[in-house]
């Protein structure tokens, strides 16, 4: 059993009208250039029942499809347009770049006290700094 085969896509009514549209576009462009099916179709590599489906805006027509048949209509680069300018992806982008990080966190060093070093000092709020008689640093956590 095929996979690909046995799921359908379920797709909105307003997803199928910009699909209609779509294949709607594509016929008006082969009818400019005086194109029949038969030719598009042979030209494409597709049968002329899949170029119908396409001007129809099929859901059901492979990507790829849709592709060669804007190749042979010259108009493939209009693929590119698709997602090219993206306001929302952008801002949302520019959101995540202006969030604030923390600062990082004071480095405190293990070593023996000297006479710059005062008997107490505040390292973090959540404990205290002191030198024993050996003179390393201890912590000491406060009280809450």
């Amino acid at each position: 059993m095929n996979i690909m085969n046995s799921k359908k896509p379920i797709l909105l009514p307003k997803n199928l009208k910009i699909l209609t549209e779509f294949g709607e576009n594509i016929k008006l462009a082969r009818l400019r250039r005086k194109l029949s099916t038969e030719q598009v179709s042979e030209r494409a590599n597709i049968a002329r029942t899949t170029l119908w489906a396409i001007e129809k805006g099929s859901p059901n027509v492979a990507l790829g499809s849709y592709l060669q048949v804007l190749f042979v209509l010259g108009l493939e680069k209009d693929l590119l347009k698709v997602a090219g300018d993206d306001p929302l992806g952008r801002k949302l982008q520019d959101a995540k770049l202006l969030v604030k990080e923390r600062a990082p966190k004071k480095v405190i060093s293990h070593g023996k006290a000297n006479a710059s070093t005062s008997h107490f000092s505040l390292c973090r709020l959540d404990r205290i700094r002191t030198t024993n008689s050996n003179g390393d640093f201890v912590f000491y956590p406060l009280a809450r």
